[in-house]
């Protein structure tokens, strides 16, 4: 899985690099590069895997997956500003604002989103209806309804008066992180016209997962792995996973939905071998 994973990057990499060489050079196009350096490219993973249950191949696949990375780097970009969650490290780098400004940063991430809407339009792949499908999901998924609302949802309950509950934080991380990972696991289903609802349900354990070790490597991680400051969320004695289900329940809730996001996957047989391999990867990671 992890060959899989570093093919995966590169090929995005490599796209996501095509997509900007015809940009205007200067601190804009620098900064919108520089956002897109490094991370895991889990949700591109996902996109071309999910692809590749249904007979389709990377070539077909990479542009939406190339899309969802670039929106998946503006939310990041975004996300770190001063008025957001304020940080000053990203993928083991300073990030976008504090090595350009907070202007830049804005900017940057607004030509991100639109670059990844460009990308997913470009793609060919099937009937016009497909086509409009996959926008229109991906749409919802990254805006006032998903991640976008997500994030305004963290950024409320840090003034809130009382802390969130694990209801209240579930339906946080779905909207915020959640969102964009399902888009991501379903889009080889609707490329092909098939039904999403085995990999939605996968996406949903995966993504809910992924968010509960993050909490844990809050606490537990160290910058030089994480590439990103750690420890907080215990600091504004922010409400997670960790803080309302203690470190070892986080771990044991995570572990859960693992076991839940492969047996979502039963359908699929030993296609969904790498997919399998990614929901355990999701929990061991130090990043």
């Amino acid at each position: 899985m992890l060959d899989r994973l570093d093919e995966v990057k590169t090929q995005v990499q490599a796209a996501l690099d095509g997509a900007m060489a015809g940009l205007p050079e200067g601190e804009l196009t620098d900064a919108m590069r520089y956002a897109c350096i490094g991370g895991k490219r889990i949700r591109a993973f996902l996109v071309m895997e999910s692809a590749r249950l249904f007979g389709l191949r990377d070539r077909e696949s990479l542009p939406v997956a190339a899309a969802v990375e670039a929106l998946h780097a503006y939310s990041l970009v975004h996300d770190d500003l001063p008025s957001m969650d304020d940080d000053d490290l990203r993928r083991g780098l300073p990030t976008v604002h504090v090595r350009w400004s907070e202007a830049t940063a804005i900017l940057a991430g607004d030509a991100l989103q639109s670059l990844a809407f460009g990308l997913l339009t470009d793609a060919q792949i099937g009937a016009p209806e497909i086509r409009l499908a996959l926008v229109s999901g991906f749409s919802e998924a990254v805006g006032g309804r998903g991640m976008v609302w997500g994030q305004a949802l963290d950024i409320a309950a840090e003034t809130a008066v009382e802390p969130l509950d694990l209801m209240a934080i579930k339906r946080l991380q779905q909207a915020k992180t959640g969102a964009l990972i399902q888009f991501s696991a379903t889009a080889g289903a609707v490329m092909a016209g098939q039904d999403t609802g085995p990999l939605a349900e996968y996406a949903r354990n995966l993504g809910l997962a992924f968010q509960i070790h993050d909490d844990v490597l809050d606490v537990t991680g160290n910058e030089a792995d994480t590439g990103k400051r750690t420890g907080k969320d215990g600091a504004a004695n922010k409400a997670t996973f960790v803080s309302l289900l203690g470190l070892e329940g986080a771990r044991d809730k995570a572990r859960t939905l693992v076991r839940n996001a492969e047996t979502a996957l039963e359908p699929y047989g030993e296609g969904a071998g790498n997919l399998r391999q990614l929901a355990r990867f999701v929990i061991e990671r130090d990043a």
